[in-house]
């Protein structure tokens, strides 16, 4: 009987109705920690995904790496050899080394230089999947010619927009003349600003210091129709403990795990969305509590009449969810143009994530549900007694 009365009187939307002024207040404070929680998240994952978008565009089924490896930013390498003894393995159809240094990018108009993620390969193979880098390699064969990153931060120099005018561009890596021959498109990271692609040949002239049979990645490629875990666990019992047997996916999760739990980044993007969830309790809290003082003689004639607490409660989480839902639409909708201006600002991939919109979603819930309960706590000081 008493639902049937609260469906013909919507009394949380009446009680939200009457103070428009604090309405607003409720509605702005909400939307302010979900858009908390969603650039701290979004921060978060754009920081995994740049992280990990090199690891799972190579071409290939397995890969070998040094047991010491944490981050791009810091590779370690390993012997070639070990690379080589995998083609005694059944099902190992072809390997390709790769080397991985970080050099010194001179823009040619600045004289300014910056780091870059470098990455030397064998041209005449496949190693990433993507189209524009095997389009590119035919082109980056001959010495100190290199293809570059055009997704990468606009502080290297306007390189994309030139070559694109000229066909060429010219400037220093490493204290040497190169010239980029293609571009490409990957994407600036935490761990790099940008990346540029070079021959085997043009890495080792460019790092003069390195050794040719010390490579940072192995990348294998098995037979058709293999089965791939059980290669892996042959390759694991039969090489040296020196190299570690890892897919793509396990080779980027320890990226992402060295991120996540090796650097306070994820923590503090973590405590970021927390505390965006804490202002949001307190906000929703504040004005849930203030609205009970204020009609506290009502409540009191409710419980009077025969309403119970567990009624008034359900009141109190109804206006909860409707502020939540008050909020929550311009949090959203507002994040997007927050995550345009920040993927200008910094060329991180930082974009909505339909995950992410539902869990905060789910947290804007809990945040009001949990306002709304503790505000309970005042309304169970109804007495009628107080009234009559």
């Amino acid at each position: 009987m008493l639902s049937k009365l609260f469906l013909k009187t919507p009394l949380a939307w009446r009680q939200l109705m009457k103070e428009k002024t604090r309405l607003a207040v409720a509605v702005a404070g909400i939307t302010f920690a979900d858009m908390l929680m969603f650039i701290q998240l979004g921060f978060k994952d754009a920081l995994f995904d740049a992280a990990v978008k090199p690891h799972r565009n190579l071409q290939a089924d397995l890969l070998l790496i040094s047991p010491q490896f944490q981050t791009l930013y810091s590779v370690k390498s390993f012997s070639r050899e070990r690379l080589y003894q995998t083609l005694g393995y059944e099902g190992v159809q072809s390997v390709t080394p790769l080397y991985i240094g970080t050099g010194q990018w001179r823009d040619p108009k600045t004289l300014l230089e910056r780091a870059i993620l470098v990455w030397g390969l064998d041209p005449a193979q496949s190693t990433f999947k993507s189209a524009d880098v095997n389009q590119g390699q035919d082109q980056i064969k001959p010495l100190y010619q290199v293809m570059f990153d055009q997704a990468g931060r606009p502080e290297f120099g306007a390189v994309a927009e030139t070559f694109q005018k000229t066909g060429t561009f010219e400037t220093e890596l490493n204290n040497q003349a190169v010239k980029v021959k293609a571009l490409y498109t990957d994407g600036a990271s935490f761990s790099a600003d940008g990346n540029v692609i070079t021959s085997d040949s043009t890495f080792l002239l460019l790092f003069p210091e390195r050794k040719p049979d010390r490579i940072e990645v192995g990348l294998i490629t098995l037979k058709p129709g293999m089965n791939m875990e059980k290669v892996q666990s042959q390759l694991v019992a039969g090489l040296p403990g020196d190299v570690k047997v890892l897919t793509p996916e396990g080779f980027a999760q320890i990226e992402k795990k060295y991120w996540e739990t090796g650097t306070g980044i994820g923590f503090i993007f973590g405590l970021g969305a927390g505390v965006g969830f804490i202002v949001g309790i307190v906000i929703v809290y504040q004005i849930l509590y203030s609205d009970v003082s204020d009609h506290l003689p009502e409540y009191a004639t409710l419980k009077a009449m025969g309403y119970t607490d567990n009624y008034l409660l359900g009141v109190l989480i109804q206006e909860a969810l409707l502020l939540a839902i008050l909020g929550f639409l311009p949090g959203f909708f507002l994040s997007f143009g927050l995550y345009k201006v920040t993927y200008a600002a910094t060329m991180l991939p930082i974009f909505m994530k339909l995950e992410r919109a539902i869990n905060v979603w789910i947290l804007t819930i809990i945040m009001c549900s949990v306002s709304g309960a503790i505000a309970l706590r005042k309304l169970r000081s109804a007495d009628p007694a107080d009234v009559f």
